[in-house]
């Protein structure tokens, strides 16, 4: 059996020093040191040799020393920090540095962070999104030709993990719309993103492996009471402060035939978008109860609070097992290990 050095490359919460006038949710997106950990445990679990690289500055200066002619492949978590490529950053140093990478690429990942260019592409191959539109400004939003009608959900062009999103990002009037667009553009250094909003229950969807992926089981996500927003949404790390815990409803039944038409969208999606070993696609119902894409995140959180743990849990597994699935359909795709009968990768 042959063991791969695999290399990690990431951002903890530590890594980039908050700077002034940052939103609260300025690191949100980053990893504790725990998920670094666990990764770390289902290489070795596997009998790979996991070396951490660290974040894409720390890769590049590896890159232009020449110092990575022992990695075989590359587990890449890393977000990068300002811009709609930065999630590129590491793929693209990588591809640059001939290591194969495990997860999706460059090009991937920056058109899935930019919603805008996401939902154009998954709606052209039969994805129901949101009526949406993007604005540059408060004074564009003035006159903004909405996309629907009141209410409307605001938030940044191109981040994840929720970040940008407050209680007022549900809008119901043009004074808040412009109020909201104002908001993100100042905070967030980039457009917003104005949608309809869309009222129903909301759930999201894990995605394993390639041609096609597995989709996993849906899990239902709580809802402020008040504003049906997302409880992960305004009470993950970073969120802003409120003061008093948030009151939550789960409303809605997960009919197997709502499950398979989600998991049927869901790899659609990640087809369209050519995601590959992992990602994590979210949706809600509208008023018909049909669901309605809400984005893909081929760079998922795997933290252990997150989705894949919460996965992991209801398959009674540990975390470091589903870390496992992700690296065997990455390794298995670049074609370092075979399929096994049992559907799990042996190395060459």
């Amino acid at each position: 059996m042959r063991s791969f050095q695999i290399g990690l490359i990431f951002e903890t919460f530590e890594t980039y020093p908050p700077r002034p006038g940052d939103p609260v949710d300025a690191q949100v997106e980053f990893e504790p040191e725990s998920t670094i950990e666990a990764l770390e445990a289902a290489l070795e679990s596997l009998g790979h040799r996991p070396r951490r690289l660290g974040s894409p500055a720390a890769l590049l200066k590896e890159v232009a020393k020449g110092g990575l002619d022992s990695v075989d492949a590359a587990f890449n978590l890393a977000e990068g920090a300002g811009g709609r490529n930065r999630e590129a950053w590491a793929p693209v140093l990588l591809e640059m540095a001939g290591i194969p990478t495990i997860g999706s690429d460059a090009l991937s990942l920056s058109l899935s962070l930019d919603k805008a260019w996401a939902n154009r592409w998954v709606e052209a191959a039969g994805v129901p999104v949101a009526a949406q539109t993007t604005c540059a400004s408060a004074g564009e939003a003035e006159t903004l030709a909405l996309p629907a009608e009141f209410p409307l959900f605001v938030k940044p062009r191109w981040e994840g993990t929720a970040k940008g999103i407050r209680r007022s990002s549900r809008v119901e009037t043009r004074e808040e719309l412009v109020r909201e667009v104002a908001r993100v553009v100042a905070d967030y250094s980039q457009p917003a993103l104005v949608e309809a909003f869309i009222p129903g229950a909301e759930y999201t969807v894990t995605l394993i492996g390639n041609e096609p992926p597995i989709a996993f089981p849906a899990i239902q996500r709580a809802l402020e009471t008040e504003t049906g927003i997302g409880l992960h949404a305004l009470e993950g790390p970073g969120a802003e402060p409120t003061g008093a815990p948030l009151e939550y409803v789960i409303s809605g039944v997960l009919q197997p035939s709502l499950e398979e038409r989600m998991a049927a969208l869901a790899i659609r999606a990640f087809e369209a978008l050519e995601c590959l070993d992992f990602a994590r696609a979210d949706f809600r119902l509208d008023e018909a109860g049909e669901p309605v894409f809400l984005e893909i995140n081929p760079l998922p959180t795997f933290a252990s609070d997150g989705t894949f743990a919460i996965l992991a849990e209801l398959e009674g597994c540990s975390l470091e097992e589903i870390l496992g699935r992700c690296v065997d359909a990455g390794l298995t795709r670049l074609g370092l290990v075979e399929r096994s009968a049992g559907g799990r990768g042996e190395p060459e």
